[in-house]
């Protein structure tokens, strides 16, 4: 591994991709290479963003590099990501890969293979259990995110009983948890309840039901998800409860950066996780192949807080996130 960089990106324009140019500059590639792209399946509003920016960056690379050939493979599950990396690899010479693991566990194993055969790796977002595969990490700042969120509670909540719903158990669930109890460590707010709701808005609703039903009174909810804060608020809606302040998701889909924007008062501010973080994989990936700029390392994207004043500058209504 060469000498390690970490770069921290809050602008709109990087989180949502938009830096074609601005990493490559005009310089046409040397050679004709290859770049591919795996990433999950749309199977719930941020990975629907994931999609969207990713076909949208495939496009502008396109155009600026006639000569970088670029292959999008979207799959459903763990399994079937980890078999069409293996099919794209053994029947056509792969120079970088880019990866947004559907979980680490099953893919770990076929991308030390791809390595192997000395393809550029690039994971984004959900690591690898064994780091040393990849050339380059992207991703999202995950303790900011939950340090974030743990601060406007602190700040505008400081006593009161909330409730948290998580995502999936992965490494980056435990670093959001991680950081926003110890943001709110200290303050009078008590966490009565955690439960997975798996970044979907259906489980979302399930798991606020079963909430509201065992806990009469909630003064806010943290979910840290904007998927899992849709149905949050639909559930908190049909039991007509008046008692909870405010729900804080997290990610930027764009009706709830509308909803910051004009003031919702349930809805008062969200933390950026943008889905074009694979764009800006993507970029920096391609900028290793096509300029040999020294990319390996880690770059992570940060997580700022969005505000009623500052939304306009995170809201992008062409996405479908």
């Amino acid at each position: 591994m060469n000498k390690r960089f970490s770069k921290r990106l809050t602008g709109a324009a990087l989180g949502a991709g938009l830096c074609v140019g601005l990493v490559l500059g005009d310089a046409p590639a040397a050679s004709a290479q290859t770049m591919a792209v795996s990433i999950p399946a749309a199977d719930h509003g941020w990975t629907g963003g994931v999609v969207y920016f990713t076909n949208r960056e495939a496009d502008n690379l396109r155009k600026a590099y006639p000569n970088l050939k670029i292959i999008v493979k979207t799959s459903p599950s763990g399994a079937e990501q980890a078999s069409a990396i293996e099919d794209m690899t053994s029947t056509q010479k792969i120079d970088a890969l880019v990866v947004l693991p559907q979980n680490s566990d099953e893919l770990t194993s076929t991308l030390a293979n791809v390595k192997k055969k000395g393809v550029f790796i690039t994971v984004v977002d959900r690591g690898l259990k064994d780091p040393t595969i990849q050339d380059l990490y992207v991703a999202g700042n995950n303790p900011e995110l939950g340090r974030i969120a743990g601060e406007y509670f602190k700040k505008n909540l400081p006593e009161g009983d909330i409730v948290v719903l998580r995502g999936i158990p992965t490494v980056i669930d435990d670093q959001r948890v991680k950081a926003f109890q110890e943001a709110i460590k200290g303050t009078k707010i008590n966490v009565l309840d955690m439960q997975y709701a798996n970044w979907n808005r259906d489980d979302g609703f399930k798991v606020m039901q079963d909430f509201l039903a065992k806990h009469k009174h909630i003064d806010a909810v943290w979910c840290q998800d904007d998927d899992i804060a849709v149905g949050v608020l639909e559930a908190i809606k049909q039991a007509n409860r008046t008692d909870i302040k405010f729900v804080v998701g997290g990610a930027g889909m764009k009706d709830m950066i509308k909803r910051v924007a004009d003031g919702d008062k349930m809805i008062p501010v969200d933390v950026l996780y943008p889905p074009g973080m694979v764009a800006t994989a993507m970029n920096i990936t391609a900028a290793n192949l096509t300029a040999k700029l020294p990319v390996r390392g880690t770059f992570i994207i940060g997580a700022p807080l969005v505000t009623k004043e500052n939304a306009k500058e995170y809201y992008f209504p062409d996405s479908p996130f």
